[in-house]
C-alpha cells in the first residue's frame, strides 16, 4: 500500500473521530474506518501521527473543549458531555492536566496563560544548576510559505505538546534557542508559532493557514554525553498533528516559571 493511501485511511479515521467526539470510539472501530486490521492500523497510526489512537483521539476532545469554551456559552458540564466525558470531575481534572488551566479560567483568561511552569517533578532539576547536565541547541527555521512570529519551544514526554513541559523557551522569531540542564530520558523537541500581530489565535486545525508547527525527536539524553544540535522546521499544522493542547502563553508577559 502507498504512503497516500495510508494517509488517506488515517485522514478517515481523524475525520470521523471530530464528527463523533461525544461517542465511544473503540480500536476496532478506528480499524473498521481505516480498512484494516486493529494491530495494523494501530502501527500505521502512529507512524503517521506520532502517537496512539486513543491519545490522538483524547486531544481532539480536549481541542474541541478549547474550542466550546471560547466560542460558545455552553457550562463547562455541557461541554464535557459535548466531547465524550460522563463525569465533569474527570473532564475538568484531565483538561487542567493537559492544558494547564482549569475550564473556567481558560474561559475567563480566553484561552491565554500568563505564565508556563515547567514540571520540576518530572526534570527533578536541581537547585543551583548542576552543570553536568546537557544542554540542547538548536535552530527553528521557518518553510518559505511561512509567515515569522514569536516561537515557543518545549521539551515535552510524548509528541502531544500538553500538560507542563520540562524545559521550554519563547524566541523573538525563527533562529537559534538553547535549553539548559536536560533531564535524562527521552524527549520530544515542540514548536508552536503564529504570525506577529497574531499571538492569540486559536491553534486548531481551522487555523492551518496561521499556526506553524514543527517537530523533533524522540531524542535520547544521557548524562555521558551532550546531544547533538537540532534543526526543525516550521511547516502548517495538518490534520494529523496532535492537537496543541497546552494553553497558548500570553506574549505580553512572556512569562516562563
Amino acid at each position: 500500500m502507498t504512503s497516500t493511501a495510508i494517509t488517506r485511511a488515517v485522514h478517515r479515521v481523524i475525520d470521523n473521530m471530530q464528527a463523533n467526539l461525544d461517542q465511544e470510539l473503540t480500536i476496532d472501530d478506528m480499524a473498521r474506518t481505516a480498512m484494516f486490521s486493529k494491530f495494523h492500523f494501530t502501527r500505521i497510526f502512529r507512524e503517521v501521527t506520532g502517537t496512539s489512537p486513543g491519545r490522538f483521539l483524547s486531544a481532539l476532545r480536549l481541542q474541541e473543549a478549547k474550542r466550546l469554551l471560547l466560542d460558545t456559552e455552553f457550562s463547562v458540564a455541557d461541554i464535557s458531555s459535548q466531547v465524550g466525558y460522563s463525569s465533569v470531575g474527570t473532564f475538568s481534572s484531565r483538561f487542567k492536566s493537559c492544558v494547564g488551566l482549569s475550564p473556567s479560567m481558560f474561559r475567563k483568561l480566553r484561552g491565554l496563560s500568563t505564565r508556563i511552569s515547567m514540571d520540576e517533578q518530572m526534570a527533578s532539576r536541581p537547585t543551583p544548576r548542576d552543570t553536568s547536565r546537557p544542554n540542547l541547541h538548536g535552530r527553528v527555521r521557518l518553510a518559505p510559505d511561512r509567515l515569522p512570529g514569536f516561537c515557543f519551544v518545549g521539551i515535552f514526554p510524548t509528541p502531544v505538546p500538553q500538560g507542563q513541559p520540562v524545559r521550554c523557551a519563547v524566541l523573538n522569531g525563527p533562529g537559534r534557542f538553547e535549553l539548559h540542564d536536560l533531564p535524562t530520558g527521552r524527549w520530544y523537541v515542540l514548536v508552536h508559532s503564529v504570525p506577529y500581530g497574531r499571538e492569540t489565535t486559536p491553534s486548531g486545525i481551522e487555523n492551518t493557514e496561521t499556526v506553524s508547527v514543527g517537530r523533533y525527536g524522540p531524542i535520547h539524553v544521557r548524562s555521558e554525553s551532550r546531544p547533538d544540535p537540532v534543526e526543525i522546521l516550521l511547516r502548517p499544522l495538518a490534520l494529523t498533528d496532535p492537537p496543541i493542547l497546552m494553553a497558548l502563553l500570553d506574549l505580553r508577559t512572556r512569562a516562563l516559571a
